[in-house]
């Protein structure tokens, strides 16, 4: 292996070798940087919550001055909106037809409780734990999301009016509550647990299939059409939303749909700059496979002679592809540590602009790496092998 390494490494031309290098560094570089900077500056955008999609609008009837008319949709309206070609999927909100209480306790603190109420939408419009987001008929249990403003109202308004503890969201996570649902003739008393927390929706969620089963059995006769409607757009910066709205008199969360707006343009400028990536590094590639062809083709009487005393194709081409695996390699290596400097430069600054922006993982970055890794090192061995085999 040594001695064939030192017969084929003459013609090597260490600057076209350079030349890859550095091309595909930059080409690593700029895809894995264009991925980490989207991912950690989207929720400076976004608002991102975990649970409800900036993809999502909310839309309701617009209020008279003097309440007169409707606040609910038809069916036909519905069906209107689900046509639209703006839409992707469309979702009801379901509200609960009956009254609703809770109550919760903290140690060393009496009991404070406040009525309620609850909303539903479909289950696929809400993104978190399934494994938490779901009810039984027959439990005593159920999850709840909150709006945050709601904590925020607590801890800034009622808490210290009041000097009661103020409460994050890990620890309203922990309490256990008490929800006391009541019917005209029945009362049912269960569990209540919050598993989320959202900036998308100032109402509280419980699961589509307690809502369904809770009506059922506590508001059996109430049949009301749906006064709010959450609908998933594939574009949020689309004319035809705004359009349709004021064409039919609705209302939207206008903040809500700047925040869809700056995501949507910063998922497409990061797209680009992926795209610039991917493309040099593809041209790297096609550098390195020139340089590989080039030295093929001088060495070709050497590997006749490899050939006749004995040593396979396979035996040859390892060589180049070794060559290829380490370079890839190091660019690898280096294209991660350089993307850790340059990400703990722009944190600084996003942090300084932003104190309560959590810092997200670099795991995506590392897998993105990785597959970039061996797809290029795959092609490079097939590519090598194959050339080889044409000379013998």
């Amino acid at each position: 292996m040594i001695l064939v390494w030192k017969l084929l490494r003459q013609h090597i031309s260490g600057l076209q070798l350079l030349g890859f290098f550095l091309a595909n560094l930059l080409g690593m570089l700029i895809v894995l940087l264009a991925l980490q900077f989207y991912r950690d500056v989207r929720p400076v955008f976004s608002q991102e919550d975990g649970v409800i999609n900036n993809d999502y609008i909310i839309i309701s009837r617009r209020i008279s001055a003097f309440g007169v008319g409707t606040s609910s949709f038809t069916k036909n309206e519905i069906e209107d909106i689900q046509d639209q070609p703006f839409t992707v999927r469309l979702g009801a909100f379901t509200a609960s037809q009956y009254k609703v209480s809770c109550s919760m306790g903290i140690e060393g603190v009496a009991n404070f409780g406040t009525q309620m109420y609850f909303e539903a939408v479909p289950d696929l419009f809400v993104d978190t734990d399934r494994s938490q987001w779901k009810y039984e008929e027959g439990s005593d249990f159920v999850p709840i999301i909150l709006p945050r403003s709601y904590l925020s109202i607590y801890n800034f308004g009622f808490a210290q009016g009041r000097s009661l503890p103020q409460l994050s969201e890990g620890v309203v996570s922990m309490i256990d509550m008490t929800v006391l649902l009541r019917g005209d003739s029945k009362e049912f008393r269960m569990r209540g647990k919050v598993v989320g927390f959202t900036n998308r929706l100032n109402t509280i969620l419980v699961p589509e299939s307690f809502m369904q089963w809770s009506n059922r059995e506590f508001a059996p006769g109430a049949d009301a059409d749906p006064t709010r409607l959450i609908v998933e757009v594939g574009n949020p910066t689309d004319d035809r939303i705004a359009k349709y709205i004021q064409q039919h008199n609705y209302d939207i969360d206008e903040d809500k749909l700047q925040a869809g707006k700056a995501t949507y343009f910063l998922k497409v400028m990061s797209g680009i700059v992926m795209g610039v990536g991917l493309l040099i590094s593809a041209l790297s590639f096609f550098i390195l496979m020139l340089s590989i062809y080039l030295l093929v083709q001088k060495n070709t009487v050497k590997f006749r002679n490899l050939l006749l005393i004995g040593y396979s194709p396979a035996q040859v081409s390892l060589p180049y592809q070794l060559l290829t695996i380490v370079l890839n390699g190091l660019v690898l290596a280096i294209a991660l540590l350089m993307l850790y400097v340059l990400r703990q430069r722009y944190m600084n600054l996003l942090w300084a602009m932003f104190p309560t922006i959590e810092e997200g993982t670099m795991r995506p970055a590392y897998v993105l790496g990785g597959v970039i890794f061996l797809l290029v090192s795959v092609l490079n061995v097939m590519a090598i092998r194959h050339k080889v085999s044409k000379c013998f």
